[in-house]
C-alpha cells in the first residue's frame, strides 16, 4: 500500500468512526461550557453542508443563557438535555434566504469561482423562481438545507468531543413568540450541544437490502 493509499485509508477510518460514536444523548455534564469562539467554529464548519442554489437558507439562534434555556423547557416539552447542556442551537429557516443570492454569488465571484456574468444570471434566476413560489414550497426547501446542515452540525460537534442530541418534539408556535422569531425564519429542529453525562445508548439499523434498492422499486 502506498503512503497516499494508507493515508487516505486513516482518513476514512477517521471519518468513520465519528459517525460511528456519535449518539443522540440525553444526559450532559451541566458545568461543562463551549466558548462562542469554539460555537462559531462549529457552525461555520456545519455551513459547509449543501443547500439548494448554495442560497444557504440555515439560521442558528445559539441559547447557552442558563436563564433563556430555563425558558425554553417547557416549550421543549420540559426535556432536561435543554437545561444540562452547554447550549440549544435552534436551527431556523430563513424563508427569504434568497434575497442574498447577490451576496452570495458576488463572494463567488470574488473568490474567482464564477464569472461576474454567470453570477448576475443566477442572482436574477433564483430571486425570480423564489420569490414566485408558494410559501409552503418555500417551507419544504429550508427545510430540506436545513436538516442537511443539521447533520454536518452534529457530526462536526463529535469530531470536537461535544456531544448532541436533535429534538423536534417542541411547541413551534410558542417557540417563536417566547423568543421573539420573526416570520421569516421557520423553526425546523433544536439541537442541544454539550459533554454526555451519560453515554447514548448505542442503536440498531435496518439491513441495507430492507433499505436500499437497485433500478426499481420492491411491489408493495
Amino acid at each position: 500500500m502506498s503512503v497516499t493509499q494508507l493515508s487516505q485509508t486513516v482518513e476514512q477510518q477517521q471519518f468513520f468512526r465519528v459517525i460511528q460514536d456519535r449518539r443522540s444523548v440525553r444526559y450532559y455534564d451541566p458545568e461543562a461550557k463551549i466558548s462562542r469562539e469554539e460555537m462559531n467554529e462549529i457552525l461555520q464548519q456545519a455551513t459547509l453542508a449543501p443547500s439548494g442554489a448554495n442560497l444557504q437558507p440555515w439560521r442558528f439562534l445559539v441559547i447557552d443563557s442558563q436563564e433563556l434555556k430555563q425558558k425554553l423547557f417547557p416549550i421543549a416539552n420540559d426535556q432536561q438535555q435543554v437545561i444540562e447542556a452547554s447550549a440549544v442551537i435552534a436551527v431556523l429557516g430563513d424563508l427569504k434566504g434568497y434575497t442574498l443570492a447577490e451576496k452570495i454569488y458576488g463572494m463567488a465571484v470574488d473568490a474567482g469561482y464564477m464569472p461576474q456574468e454567470t453570477a448576475k444570471s443566477f442572482v436574477g434566476r433564483y430571486q425570480g423562481l423564489f420569490a414566485s413560489m408558494p410559501l409552503e414550497t418555500v417551507r419544504q426547501k429550508v427545510s430540506i438545507d436545513g436538516g442537511l446542515v443539521s447533520m454536518q452540525l452534529m457530526l462536526v460537534a463529535r469530531a470536537k468531543g461535544y456531544d448532541t442530541v436533535p429534538m423536534g418534539g417542541f411547541d413551534h408556535a410558542k417557540f417563536v413568540k417566547a423568543f421573539n422569531i420573526p416570520e421569516r425564519y421557520a423553526p425546523i429542529m433544536l439541537i442541544a450541544i454539550g459533554k454526555a453525562a451519560k453515554p447514548g445508548h448505542p442503536t440498531t439499523r435496518l439491513p441495507i437490502e430492507d433499505v436500499a434498492f437497485f433500478n426499481e422499486m420492491p411491489k408493495a
